[in-house]
């Protein structure tokens, strides 16, 4: 009997040894695939750029970064399936204001929580939004193209990549700031969306430059103006509308990487680590450029201060324009 105690101490040993193995583990992660989510259709802006950035977050992490598309409901299915997995690094969001600033402006019962439902890893780069037409609309300048909508009220129409996106609400700030009317056609991403707007079925569109450029090359759409303070440094041709005679309109959209609330410290360390690292990427930062995105990194602080920057203001462009997805 007297063997007892010595055992149990022993056991008792045991079981710490595991729980130490158990967290030395959980410091070596990943151990696994990790997921990135994009809650747009293949094809798109934030698709083609998540997936450059996939490439190198892999080798950054040492395991492969798989791409999952969800699409739908302007990103709410893909966020809110992110929001719910499980808060360990496995599965990640890549997306845009849209998810954090645009769909809690027009929505009153968000399935998930934008600013608690997430721990923010950190920003990638910024996009610039692009006024485009097809290519046999007989406009070609911002003049043109108010003039051409006026002369027929409410007879064009312009398409975005979802309802509630920042291409609608650019292009709702455009009509406000024209004193236009236009019947707005929100598609399911930027390229059903473009499809569209080069086979005619749709007059106009506001989508991404980074959507834009390749279907510029073809010749079957055309740019009108950028909606940046500033012109692209990928189409320097192109006026923004402040110069075009509309001031005060500078509207783009973020690319953001983000993990469901709950990360552990060290988890979310290595994460924005190693995101961090990718953008500083040359090889990386390059492709990117060509695809219209401007990399710039900011950390998980950063993107919560621009989500609630953005956010009331973004609250103010939809009860201007009654915009509401509910």
């Amino acid at each position: 009997m007297k063997r007892l105690p010595a055992l149990a101490s022993l056991l008792l040993m045991s079981c710490l040894g595991l729980a130490s193995m158990a967290g030395a583990a959980e410091t070596g992660f990943p151990t696994r695939p990790v997921t990135l989510v994009i809650p747009f259709p293949p094809g798109g802006a934030t698709d083609v750029n998540a997936r450059v950035i996939a490439q190198r977050l892999g080798k950054e992490l040492g395991q492969p970064v798989v791409v999952e598309n969800r699409a739908g409901a302007g990103t709410v299915i893909g966020a809110s399936y992110v929001s719910k997995a499980a808060p360990d690094g496995y599965t990640l969001l890549v997306s845009s204001g849209t998810t954090f600033t645009v769909n809690p402006a027009i929505r009153a019962n968000l399935p998930y929580d934008p600013v608690k439902g997430f721990d923010q890893i950190g920003l990638v780069g910024r996009v610039g939004l692009i006024l485009l037409a097809n290519s046999e609309v007989p406009v070609k300048t911002v003049k043109q193209f108010v003039d051409y909508v006026k002369a027929s009220p409410g007879k064009y129409s312009y398409a975005s990549y979802g309802t509630g996106t920042t291409s609608q609400f650019a292009g709702e700030t455009i009509l406000n700031a024209a004193g236009l009317k236009m019947t707005h056609v929100p598609y399911k991403g930027s390229a059903p969306a473009m499809t569209d707007l080069m086979g005619g079925q749709v007059p106009f569109s506001i989508d991404t430059v980074s959507a834009a450029i390749p279907q510029l090359k073809s010749g079957k759409i055309k740019a009108i103006a950028v909606t940046t303070a500033k012109r692209s440094t990928l189409l320097p041709d192109v006026p923004t509308m402040a110069e075009s005679g509309y001031s005060g309109i500078d509207m783009d959209t973020w690319l953001v990487v983000s993990a469901p609330k709950g990360l552990p410290a060290d988890v979310k360390a290595k994460l924005e680590k190693a995101l961090a690292a990718t953008v500083a990427d040359a090889d990386t930062r390059a492709k990117l450029i060509a695809q219209g995105l401007e990399p710039a990194f900011s950390n998980g602080a950063a993107v919560s201060d621009l989500i609630n920057k953005e956010l009331p203001l973004m609250r103010a462009v939809a009860a201007r324009a009654n915009i509401t997805a509910d």
